[in-house]
């Protein structure tokens, strides 16, 4: 098969990683891709967002199916373009993608079907949010609607904090369009848990669990961000949790889609907070989580291309998933200053030096001059497989000093149980 594989990220690197492993792949390709990407598929210079020339160049060049990485094609409807012009492709339509695009959708969806998930509000008038906010216990979350990049979650500790954070969304626009509306949200206390699930239509098929760590910083600490690490599978997650999340999230969720008449073909992410072996859902996502990807993907011992053509077409079971014992890390290598203001182009040296079994997949790189340059806020994702969490974090981190570029900041705590 000739597979296209769009986005540039490390979750794109990760997704191009294992399908080069397939033994029904012919030719490779990703649109942009990234410089880690080029040594294993044939990059394409256009735009993840660009619809019109990924269905052209697929179009044009018999590309057999198209995986779809990053949300804000999913959520423009680029599978649903892709379709219409006889191409298969990876990846929920519209109808599905707007779990993601609309936070505020989702605890909707929730709500009608009983999936268990923090008390909330909508709003978009800014004066009628400032008053709202009073309404809830602090410390308390607000979220921009609309796609942020994984930075749209604001979590405020006092009420000048929360106001301050309304006016930041819905006046002066930190968020742009996404924060046309906002979401007020209960904070929710206890242990993260991210659950990718494989969707064919008629069964939420889930994957091995993992973590991950959202804030900058050690300690959970400073601003929310895409994700500085992870590590799988999350221990928290019992035989008696995994029927309580079967049971109130999964086999509701799938009832609301079946209820909505929604076709989800695709990844749904699951982003779960667990307390007293009870979860509670604080967001879905409509493709693989970043870095979630660069530590479950790995783990996958089948033929992920065979499973994403199953999936599309409606026949993929659980049993066909088939995972290795080995535990996975990974942390996330980000540019000074990242998530807000942070400097490009800063050269990138040691990749090369770091040992045989550890994988880097590139986030937010390019070629410059013939070198490896960074290019983005999340630059590097370094990942480990061993046989516990200790050896794969140890062994991490050891490589991780092996790399460096100017500014280059990292968490010193992922993983650390």
């Amino acid at each position: 098969m000739k597979v296209l594989v769009v986005g540039n990220g490390a979750r794109e690197h990760a997704i191009c990683y294992k399908l080069k492993q397939s033994k029904i792949l012919n030719k490779l390709y990703c649109a942009p891709g990234n410089a880690g990407i080029s040594s294993i598929a044939e990059c394409v210079d256009i735009k993840a967002e660009d619809i019109e020339k990924i269905t052209e160049f697929s179009y044009n060049n018999k590309i057999d199916f198209v995986v779809v990485g990053p949300e804000v094609p999913l959520v423009a409807g680029i599978v649903d373009e892709l379709e219409k012009n006889g191409i298969k492709a990876f990846g929920p339509k519209r109808c599905g993608a707007i779990f993601e695009g609309s936070k505020s959708y989702s605890k909707d969806f929730m709500e009608k079907y009983n999936v268990p998930t923090a008390k909330y509000k909508t709003y978009t008038d800014c004066t009628n949010a400032l008053e709202g906010v009073k309404e809830f216990s602090l410390p308390v979350v607000i979220k921009a609607d609309g796609l942020a990049a994984g930075k749209g979650v604001l979590i405020c500790n006092t009420l000048n904090e929360a106001q301050d954070g309304i006016k930041s969304i819905l006046e002066d626009k930190q968020f742009g369009d996404a924060g046309d509306s906002l979401v007020i949200e209960e904070f929710l206390d206890g242990t993260e848990a991210s659950l990718l699930c494989f969707v064919n239509g008629k069964e939420i098929i889930p994957m091995e669990s993992a973590r991950d760590y959202k804030r900058a910083y050690d300690n959970d600490l400073g601003l929310n961000t895409g994700g500085m690490g992870c590590f799988s599978p999350n221990s928290i997650y019992t035989d008696e949790l995994k029927a309580y999340i079967k049971d109130h999230v999964i086999d509701t969720t799938l009832k609301g889609f079946l209820g909505e008449n929604i076709d989800f073909r695709g990844v749904l992410f699951i982003g779960l907070m667990i307390k007293d072996n009870k979860a509670k859902v604080l967001e879905y996502n409509t493709r693989f989580g970043d870095p979630e990807t660069e530590v479950v993907l790995p783990r996958l011992e089948s033929d992920l291309l065979e499973i994403m053509v199953k999936t599309t077409d409606g026949t993929l079971k659980q049993s066909d998933l088939v995972w290795s014992d080995k535990k996975s890390v990974t942390v996330v290598l980000a540019s000074g200053g990242y998530p807000e203001s942070y400097e490009k182009g800063k050269e990138i040296f040691g990749i090369d030096d770091v040992d045989s079994d550890v994988i880097v997949f590139h986030a937010g790189t390019k070629f410059s001059d013939g070198k490896i340059v960074t290019n983005g806020g999340r630059v590097l994702a370094v990942t480990c497989l061993a046989d516990t969490i200790e050896k794969a974090r140890e062994k991490v981190y050891t490589n991780v000093k092996k790399i460096c570029f100017d500014k280059m900041e990292y968490r010193t705590d992922i993983a650390l149980l």
